[in-house]
């Protein structure tokens, strides 16, 4: 379908006309006789150049009004479908997170980059997804909202480092910012994921606590526990096998998202990390509004470059009248 986009730039048409009269007004009362006579005999000479010349004038007038009103072509409507999740990151930065008990490509990586390393694969395969990120010590802080705007989500989890907000956990304050934040939202789908290598030793607000509240709210909460369960430790003693893991609190963990109607996973190696990919995907994707939109090609070039065209054709005429009249 075709359409103006300025369509009241078309009153400028009869603009010419307006100046033309006032001009043919005010030099009709200042013309002598004599000299009227004299001019209408020159002009009877190229009345016929001029004739056509004041038509190509009125045209490239029209032609430049045309282009000013911002002509185009609109195709048939499109819907799409908008699909995704709204889903919260949660990411514990305490002191532990920098235990050296993870493997990539046969180099031993401490649990933040461990995390990183997945967490920012999958944050590139959110595509419809709206993505939220929350860092947590001794306390919480939201570094993002919920957005689609994943590059940024990325950018502010790769610039995070351990101990950024305390050496401690605030598992309680992480949840209970995280179910602040997702009720801000019409959304139907509340998702928490929580990933942590500890135990709540800080914040003002408890886990179960920040549970209850969860539940009213009608948020789901996946949690995670990083960190592997075996580790060889050099000491004065010689080599010894240790578990880097034993202040993590699964109990806690599990009961957070079994009682939300989420699911507790054990990330041990990268392996089992990379395993929240599957979790995802199984979400129920929220139907959101359908957006409509309709592709529009502009059409102001032609009648511009038309213009352009026999303004040259009008100034060629121009200079070749004047060779004419200076060689008579």
């Amino acid at each position: 379908m075709f359409e103006l986009g300025y369509p009241w730039l078309a009153l400028l048409l009869p603009l010419p006309l307006l100046f033309r009269q006032k001009t043919s007004a005010h030099g009709a009362a200042l013309r002598h006789q004599a000299l009227y006579q004299f001019s209408r005999k020159q002009q009877s000479k190229v009345q016929a150049p001029r004739h056509w010349s004041r038509w190509l004038r009125a045209l490239c007038w029209c032609l430049l009004v045309l282009a000013a009103t911002q002509p185009r072509w609109l195709g048939d409507t499109i819907t799409l479908p908008q699909q995704g999740r709204d889903l919260m990151l949660a990411v514990d930065l305490s002191g532990s997170m920098d235990i050296t008990d993870m493997q990539y490509q046969n180099q031993a990586i401490n649990r933040l980059d461990a995390v990183k390393l997945v967490l920012n694969d999958f944050i590139q395969k959110r595509q419809g997804d709206r993505l939220g990120l929350i860092l947590f010590g001794d306390a919480a802080y939201q570094q993002t909202p919920l957005t689609y705007d994943l590059t940024t989500v990325r950018t502010m989890l790769d610039e995070s480092v351990r101990g950024l907000a305390g050496e401690r956990t605030a598992i309680g304050e992480a949840i209970g910012l995280a179910i602040k934040r997702l009720n801000s939202y019409e959304t139907s789908n509340k998702v928490l994921i929580l990933l942590s290598d500890g135990a709540n030793t800080a914040g003002v607000i408890q886990p179960l606590e920040a549970l209850q509240l969860a539940k009213a709210a009608g948020v789901k909460i996946y949690t995670v526990g990083v960190g592997a369960e075996q580790m060889v430790q050099e000491s004065i003693f010689g080599r010894q096998l240790v578990n880097p893991s034993q202040d993590l609190d699964e109990a806690l963990l599990t009961q957070l998202a079994t009682e939300t109607g989420g699911r507790y996973f054990r990330a041990r190696d990268l392996q089992e990390l990379a395993g929240i990919y599957q979790l995802l995907d199984q979400l129920e994707p929220v139907e959101r509004d359908q957006i409509s939109y309709r592709p529009q090609q502009s059409l102001l070039h032609y009648p511009l470059l038309l213009a352009l065209l026999l303004m040259a054709v009008l100034a060629g005429r121009q200079i070749q009248l004047r060779r004419q009249h200076h060689v008579a």
